[in-house]
C-alpha cells in the first residue's frame, strides 16, 4: 500500500538540491529502509487498527536504464480483524518498474506492484483472496506529481472489484533546508457491487525533516483523513473507524 519508501526517496531528492543532481551515481544501487509509524495509513485507511506499525524494505536500481525492483513490508491488523479471514500479520509488497525523463522537465515512473498477504483466508470470509496486483504510471514536474494505479485483480478482497483505480496527486515542497511540506489528495474508485460503500477520497497535509545529527533519520508528521463510509471502513470487533481524521508520525532510516 502508499508506501513510505516513495516518500523517503522524494524527500531525499528535494533535500539534496543541485549538489545531488551533479553527483555521479554507480550503475547499480541497493538501499534499505526501516520505519516506525504511529499508524499505517494506506490511501487514508488504517491497516493497523489505528495502532503503530513496524515497516521496512529494500530497493535495487539500475541507474543507466532506470529499471528498479524492490520489496517492502509492514505489520497489519485488518485481516486478523475480519472474522474467519485468518491471522495474517504482515503485508509484503513486491514491485518493479522503470523511471526516466519524458522531457527535460517531466519525469515518468511506470511499473507493477503486488500486495501479498500470505495465507489469508478472506475468500472463506465472504470476500475474495486478498492478494492484489496493480499497474501504475506517474508523471512529475519539480516537486509535483500525479499518479494512477489500476487493479488487474480484485482489490484487497473486495468482491467484484477488478479494474478499480486510484488517482493520486500531490507535491513535496522544500520550505527550508531539510524541511519539506508534503501535500496529497487521492480518490479511490472501487468497481462492482460494493462501489457506493467502498469508494472514497483521502488527503494528507504534513511536514518532514531530515535530522543529519541522528544518522539522517527522516521524521514526518501529517494530518490525514478521508470521507470514507464509516459503516464500510470500520473494524467488525469494536467499530473503530479506520478512515478517521488523525495525526500520523513516522520515523524512517535509509541505509
Amino acid at each position: 500500500m502508499k508506501k513510505t519508501i516513495m516518500f523517503v526517496c522524494l524527500a531525499t531528492l528535494l533535500a539534496s538540491g543541485a549538489a545531488g543532481a551533479e553527483e555521479v551515481k554507480p550503475d547499480n544501487e541497493v538501499s534499505y529502509n526501516l520505519s516506525l509509524a504511529s499508524d499505517y495509513r494506506y490511501r487514508g485507511i488504517s491497516q493497523t487498527r489505528l495502532d503503530p506499525a513496524l515497516q521496512g524494505g529494500a530497493d535495487y536500481t539500475n541507474n543507466p536504464t532506470g529499471l528498479y525492483a524492490g520489496i517492502w513490508m509492514s505489520t497489519i491488523q485488518w485481516i486478523k480483524d475480519t472474522p474467519g479471514a485468518g491471522s495474517t500479520p504482515l503485508e509484503i509488497d513486491l514491485y518493479a518498474g522503470k523511471r526516466g525523463q519524458l522531457t527535460a522537465d517531466i519525469a515518468y515512473d511506470v511499473g507493477v506492484l503486488g500486495y501479498v498477504y500470505a495465507a489469508n483466508h478472506l475468500d472463506q470470509a465472504g470476500m475474495k483472496d486478498g492478494n492484489t496486483l496493480e499497474l501504475y504510471g506517474q508523471l512529475s514536474k519539480g516537486p509535483a506529481y500525479i499518479k494512477y494505479s489500476h487493479a488487474v485483480t480484485t482489490l484487497f478482497g473486495i468482491v467484484d472489484s477488478r479494474n478499480s483505480g486510484y488517482l493520486d496527486a500531490g507535491a513535496n515542497i522544500e520550505i527550508h533546508e531539510g524541511l519539506t511540506l508534503n501535500l496529497h489528495a487521492g480518490y479511490q474508485k472501487v468497481q462492482g457491487i460494493n462501489s457506493s460503500g467502498a469508494t472514497y477520497s483521502d488527503y494528507k497535509i504534513g511536514v518532514s525533516k531530515e535530522f543529519k545529527d541522528f544518522g539522517g533519520v527522516v521524521v514526518s508528521l501529517a494530518a490525514v483523513g478521508t470521507n470514507a463510509d464509516k459503516n464500510y471502513y470500520a473494524t467488525p470487533a469494536n467499530g473503530k473507524f479506520l478512515g478517521k481524521n488523525s495525526l500520523v508520525l513516522i520515523a524512517t532510516k535509509t541505509f
